[in-house]
Protein backbone atom coordinates (compact mmCIF):
# COMPACT_ATOMS: atom_id res chain seq x y z
CA UNK A 1 0.00 0.00 0.00
CA UNK A 2 0.95 3.63 -0.40
CA UNK A 3 2.48 5.65 2.43
CA UNK A 4 0.40 7.45 5.05
CA UNK A 5 1.39 10.81 3.56
CA UNK A 6 0.31 9.71 0.08
CA UNK A 7 -2.97 8.45 1.47
CA UNK A 8 -3.66 11.77 3.23
CA UNK A 9 -2.95 13.60 0.00
CA UNK A 10 -5.46 11.39 -1.83
CA UNK A 11 -8.10 12.30 0.76
CA UNK A 12 -7.35 16.02 0.37
CA UNK A 13 -7.77 15.72 -3.39
CA UNK A 14 -11.08 13.89 -3.00
CA UNK A 15 -12.46 16.58 -0.70
CA UNK A 16 -11.31 19.49 -2.85
CA UNK A 17 -12.69 17.96 -6.03
CA UNK A 18 -15.99 16.93 -4.46
CA UNK A 19 -16.61 20.42 -3.06
CA UNK A 20 -15.67 21.93 -6.42
CA UNK A 21 -18.10 19.59 -8.16
CA UNK A 22 -20.98 20.20 -5.74
CA UNK A 23 -20.63 23.87 -4.76
CA UNK A 24 -19.26 25.49 -7.91
CA UNK A 25 -19.57 29.27 -7.61
CA UNK A 26 -21.79 29.03 -4.54
CA UNK A 27 -24.54 27.21 -2.67
CA UNK A 28 -27.22 29.57 -3.96
CA UNK A 29 -30.05 27.79 -2.11
CA UNK A 30 -28.43 28.67 1.21
CA UNK A 31 -27.13 32.06 0.09
CA UNK A 32 -30.64 33.05 -1.00
CA UNK A 33 -32.41 32.47 2.32
CA UNK A 34 -29.88 32.10 5.16
CA UNK A 35 -27.92 35.13 6.42
CA UNK A 36 -24.12 34.93 6.47
CA UNK A 37 -24.18 35.45 10.23
CA UNK A 38 -26.69 32.66 10.97
CA UNK A 39 -25.46 29.78 13.11
CA UNK A 40 -26.99 26.39 13.74
CA UNK A 41 -26.50 22.84 14.89
CA UNK A 42 -27.13 19.53 13.15
CA UNK A 43 -26.92 15.86 14.05
CA UNK A 44 -25.82 12.86 12.01
CA UNK A 45 -28.74 10.46 12.44
CA UNK A 46 -28.56 6.72 11.71
CA UNK A 47 -31.64 5.21 10.03
CA UNK A 48 -30.22 1.74 9.47
CA UNK A 49 -28.05 -0.94 11.08
CA UNK A 50 -24.40 -1.68 10.41
CA UNK A 51 -20.86 -0.47 11.01
CA UNK A 52 -20.36 3.30 10.92
CA UNK A 53 -17.49 4.61 8.80
CA UNK A 54 -16.43 8.03 7.60
CA UNK A 55 -16.63 9.95 10.87
CA UNK A 56 -13.00 11.03 10.65
CA UNK A 57 -13.53 11.89 6.98
CA UNK A 58 -16.55 14.02 7.87
CA UNK A 59 -14.43 16.01 10.31
CA UNK A 60 -11.93 16.68 7.52
CA UNK A 61 -14.72 17.85 5.20
CA UNK A 62 -16.22 20.20 7.75
CA UNK A 63 -12.78 21.62 8.52
CA UNK A 64 -12.07 22.09 4.81
CA UNK A 65 -15.34 23.98 4.31
CA UNK A 66 -15.07 26.03 7.50
CA UNK A 67 -12.34 25.56 10.15
CA UNK A 68 -14.54 27.28 12.73
CA UNK A 69 -17.15 24.48 12.71
CA UNK A 70 -17.22 22.40 15.89
CA UNK A 71 -17.86 18.66 15.77
CA UNK A 72 -18.85 16.62 18.82
CA UNK A 73 -18.32 12.93 18.00
CA UNK A 74 -20.46 10.46 19.96
CA UNK A 75 -19.75 7.27 17.97
CA UNK A 76 -16.37 6.56 16.40
CA UNK A 77 -15.48 4.83 13.13
CA UNK A 78 -15.83 1.06 13.26
CA UNK A 79 -18.55 0.94 15.90
CA UNK A 80 -21.84 -0.91 15.34
CA UNK A 81 -24.85 1.41 14.99
CA UNK A 82 -28.61 0.98 14.80
CA UNK A 83 -31.67 3.02 13.86
CA UNK A 84 -31.95 6.19 15.92
CA UNK A 85 -28.31 6.48 16.95
CA UNK A 86 -26.70 9.92 16.75
CA UNK A 87 -23.11 9.71 15.50
CA UNK A 88 -22.09 13.34 15.95
CA UNK A 89 -23.25 16.93 16.24
CA UNK A 90 -21.83 19.74 14.13
CA UNK A 91 -22.26 23.38 15.12
CA UNK A 92 -21.40 26.73 13.58
CA UNK A 93 -22.24 28.64 10.41
CA UNK A 94 -25.51 27.32 8.96
CA UNK A 95 -24.31 28.02 5.43
CA UNK A 96 -21.09 26.06 6.04
CA UNK A 97 -22.94 23.06 7.49
CA UNK A 98 -25.21 22.91 4.45
CA UNK A 99 -22.31 23.32 2.05
CA UNK A 100 -20.61 20.25 3.53
CA UNK A 101 -23.77 18.19 4.07
CA UNK A 102 -24.04 16.26 0.81
CA UNK A 103 -20.38 15.27 0.60
CA UNK A 104 -20.44 14.09 4.21
CA UNK A 105 -23.58 12.03 3.68
CA UNK A 106 -22.60 10.56 0.32
CA UNK A 107 -19.21 9.49 1.63
CA UNK A 108 -20.38 8.19 5.00
CA UNK A 109 -23.28 6.21 3.55
CA UNK A 110 -21.01 4.40 1.10
CA UNK A 111 -18.11 3.98 3.51
CA UNK A 112 -20.45 2.57 6.15
CA UNK A 113 -21.91 0.10 3.65
CA UNK A 114 -18.41 -1.10 2.71
CA UNK A 115 -17.32 -1.34 6.35
CA UNK A 116 -20.50 -3.28 7.18
CA UNK A 117 -19.98 -5.81 4.38
CA UNK A 118 -16.28 -6.16 5.20
CA UNK A 119 -17.08 -6.76 8.85
CA UNK A 120 -19.54 -9.50 7.88
CA UNK A 121 -16.79 -11.27 5.90
CA UNK A 122 -14.31 -10.81 8.75
CA UNK A 123 -16.76 -12.49 11.13
CA UNK A 124 -17.29 -15.37 8.70
CA UNK A 125 -13.51 -15.93 8.68
CA UNK A 126 -13.06 -15.97 12.46
CA UNK A 127 -10.89 -18.84 13.65
CA UNK A 128 -9.47 -19.68 10.22
CA UNK A 129 -6.38 -17.45 10.11
CA UNK A 130 -7.44 -16.18 6.67
CA UNK A 131 -7.73 -12.43 6.09
CA UNK A 132 -10.04 -10.57 3.71
CA UNK A 133 -8.56 -8.24 1.08
CA UNK A 134 -10.13 -5.60 -1.13
CA UNK A 135 -9.27 -5.10 -4.82
CA UNK A 136 -8.92 -2.29 -7.39
CA UNK A 137 -12.62 -2.72 -8.25
CA UNK A 138 -13.44 0.64 -6.71
CA UNK A 139 -15.38 3.74 -7.71
CA UNK A 140 -13.14 5.96 -9.87
CA UNK A 141 -12.01 9.04 -7.98
CA UNK A 142 -12.82 7.85 -4.45
CA UNK A 143 -10.66 4.73 -4.11
CA UNK A 144 -8.96 6.06 -0.98
CA UNK A 145 -12.32 6.40 0.78
CA UNK A 146 -13.42 2.91 -0.13
CA UNK A 147 -10.15 1.31 0.92
CA UNK A 148 -10.28 3.33 4.16
CA UNK A 149 -13.74 1.86 4.78
CA UNK A 150 -12.43 -1.69 4.27
CA UNK A 151 -9.84 -1.07 6.98
CA UNK A 152 -12.50 0.34 9.30
CA UNK A 153 -14.55 -2.81 8.76
CA UNK A 154 -11.63 -5.01 9.82
CA UNK A 155 -10.33 -6.01 6.39
CA UNK A 156 -6.94 -5.42 4.80
CA UNK A 157 -5.99 -3.39 1.78
CA UNK A 158 -4.52 -5.03 -1.30
CA UNK A 159 -2.30 -2.79 -3.44
CA UNK A 160 -3.67 0.73 -3.77
CA UNK A 161 -3.12 1.09 -7.49
CA UNK A 162 -1.00 -0.07 -10.41
CA UNK A 163 2.13 1.64 -9.13
CA UNK A 164 2.65 0.25 -5.62
CA UNK A 165 2.79 -3.50 -6.32
CA UNK A 166 3.44 -5.86 -9.24
CA UNK A 167 0.52 -8.14 -10.06
CA UNK A 168 1.04 -10.47 -13.02
CA UNK A 169 -2.41 -11.58 -14.11
CA UNK A 170 -3.51 -13.77 -17.02
CA UNK A 171 -3.22 -11.03 -19.67
CA UNK A 172 0.23 -9.96 -18.48
CA UNK A 173 1.38 -13.58 -18.60
CA UNK A 174 -0.08 -14.21 -22.05
CA UNK A 175 1.29 -10.96 -23.51
CA UNK A 176 4.73 -11.67 -22.01
CA UNK A 177 4.88 -15.16 -23.51
CA UNK A 178 4.31 -17.25 -20.38
CA UNK A 179 4.68 -17.29 -16.62
CA UNK A 180 8.45 -17.73 -16.37
CA UNK A 181 9.14 -15.06 -18.98
CA UNK A 182 6.75 -12.65 -17.22
CA UNK A 183 8.45 -13.19 -13.85
CA UNK A 184 11.97 -12.92 -15.27
CA UNK A 185 11.14 -9.75 -17.19
CA UNK A 186 9.54 -8.28 -14.06
CA UNK A 187 12.57 -8.97 -11.88
CA UNK A 188 14.85 -7.44 -14.50
CA UNK A 189 12.61 -4.39 -14.75
CA UNK A 190 12.64 -3.88 -10.99
CA UNK A 191 16.41 -4.20 -10.89
CA UNK A 192 16.94 -1.81 -13.79
CA UNK A 193 14.56 0.82 -12.43
CA UNK A 194 15.65 0.50 -8.79
CA UNK A 195 12.12 -0.23 -7.59
CA UNK A 196 11.34 -2.38 -4.57
CA UNK A 197 7.87 -3.76 -5.32
CA UNK A 198 6.34 -7.03 -4.21
CA UNK A 199 5.36 -9.50 -6.95
CA UNK A 200 2.06 -11.35 -7.03
CA UNK A 201 1.44 -13.91 -9.78
CA UNK A 202 -1.94 -15.29 -10.80
CA UNK A 203 -2.36 -19.01 -11.49
CA UNK A 204 -5.20 -20.49 -13.52
CA UNK A 205 -4.51 -24.14 -12.74
CA UNK A 206 -2.22 -26.43 -10.78
CA UNK A 207 0.30 -26.67 -13.60
CA UNK A 208 0.73 -22.90 -13.49
CA UNK A 209 1.23 -23.11 -9.72
CA UNK A 210 4.08 -25.58 -10.33
CA UNK A 211 5.65 -23.29 -12.91
CA UNK A 212 5.44 -20.22 -10.65
CA UNK A 213 7.20 -22.18 -7.90
CA UNK A 214 10.23 -22.67 -10.16
CA UNK A 215 10.96 -18.93 -9.87
CA UNK A 216 12.09 -17.23 -6.70
CA UNK A 217 11.13 -13.74 -5.58
CA UNK A 218 7.34 -14.21 -5.77
CA UNK A 219 5.62 -12.67 -2.75
CA UNK A 220 2.16 -14.18 -3.19
CA UNK A 221 0.39 -16.57 -5.57
CA UNK A 222 -3.15 -15.70 -6.58
CA UNK A 223 -5.14 -18.94 -6.79
CA UNK A 224 -7.82 -17.70 -9.16
CA UNK A 225 -11.18 -19.39 -9.76
CA UNK A 226 -10.09 -22.75 -8.32
CA UNK A 227 -12.58 -25.17 -6.79
CA UNK A 228 -12.16 -26.26 -3.17
CA UNK A 229 -10.25 -29.46 -3.94
CA UNK A 230 -7.76 -27.79 -6.26
CA UNK A 231 -7.34 -24.89 -3.81
CA UNK A 232 -6.31 -27.36 -1.11
CA UNK A 233 -3.88 -29.00 -3.53
CA UNK A 234 -2.46 -25.59 -4.48
CA UNK A 235 -1.92 -24.63 -0.84
CA UNK A 236 -0.15 -27.95 -0.22
CA UNK A 237 2.07 -27.43 -3.27
CA UNK A 238 3.00 -23.89 -2.28
CA UNK A 239 3.64 -24.68 1.38
CA UNK A 240 5.77 -21.99 3.00
CA UNK A 241 7.37 -20.86 -0.27
CA UNK A 242 5.17 -17.75 -0.42
CA UNK A 243 1.80 -16.42 0.64
CA UNK A 244 -1.46 -17.60 -0.92
CA UNK A 245 -4.59 -15.75 -2.00
CA UNK A 246 -7.90 -17.09 -3.30
CA UNK A 247 -10.16 -15.03 -5.52
CA UNK A 248 -12.86 -15.33 -8.14
CA UNK A 249 -16.54 -14.97 -7.29
CA UNK A 250 -16.12 -15.88 -3.63
CA UNK A 251 -19.13 -14.76 -1.58
CA UNK A 252 -20.57 -15.09 1.92
CA UNK A 253 -21.77 -18.64 1.16
CA UNK A 254 -18.39 -19.92 -0.02
CA UNK A 255 -15.80 -17.81 1.79
CA UNK A 256 -15.55 -20.01 4.89
CA UNK A 257 -14.86 -23.18 2.91
CA UNK A 258 -12.18 -21.45 0.83
CA UNK A 259 -10.58 -20.20 4.03
CA UNK A 260 -10.59 -23.72 5.44
CA UNK A 261 -8.50 -24.78 2.42
CA UNK A 262 -5.66 -22.97 4.20
CA UNK A 263 -5.14 -19.82 2.12
CA UNK A 264 -3.60 -16.77 3.77
CA UNK A 265 -5.90 -14.28 2.06
CA UNK A 266 -9.18 -14.09 0.19
CA UNK A 267 -9.74 -11.08 -2.07
CA UNK A 268 -13.21 -9.85 -2.94
CA UNK A 269 -14.20 -7.09 -5.32
CA UNK A 270 -17.71 -7.30 -3.86
CA UNK A 271 -16.52 -5.43 -0.76
CA UNK A 272 -16.49 -2.23 -2.81
CA UNK A 273 -18.48 -2.81 -5.99
CA UNK A 274 -21.61 -4.50 -4.60
CA UNK A 275 -22.90 -2.65 -1.55
CA UNK A 276 -26.06 -0.78 -0.62
CA UNK A 277 -25.58 2.54 1.13
CA UNK A 278 -26.31 2.73 4.84
CA UNK A 279 -29.17 5.15 5.43
CA UNK A 280 -27.94 8.28 7.23
CA UNK A 281 -29.30 11.83 7.54
CA UNK A 282 -27.96 15.17 8.69
CA UNK A 283 -30.78 16.94 10.53
CA UNK A 284 -30.96 20.43 12.00
CA UNK A 285 -31.58 20.51 15.76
Amino acid sequence: MISEDQFKEEIKLIIANAIREDVGDGDHSSLACIPDSATGKAKLLVKDEGIIAGVDFAELVFYFVDPSLKIDVLIKDGAPVSHGDIVFYVEGSSQSILKAERLVLNAMQRMSAIATKTNMFVNLLKGTGTKILDTRKTTPGIRALEKWAVKIGGGENHRFALYDMIMLKDNHIDFAGGITKAIDKTKNYLKETGRDLKIIVEARDLDEIKEILKSDGVYRILIDNFNYEDTRKAVELIGDTCLTESSGGINEKTIREYAECGVDYISSGALTHSVYNLDLSLKAV
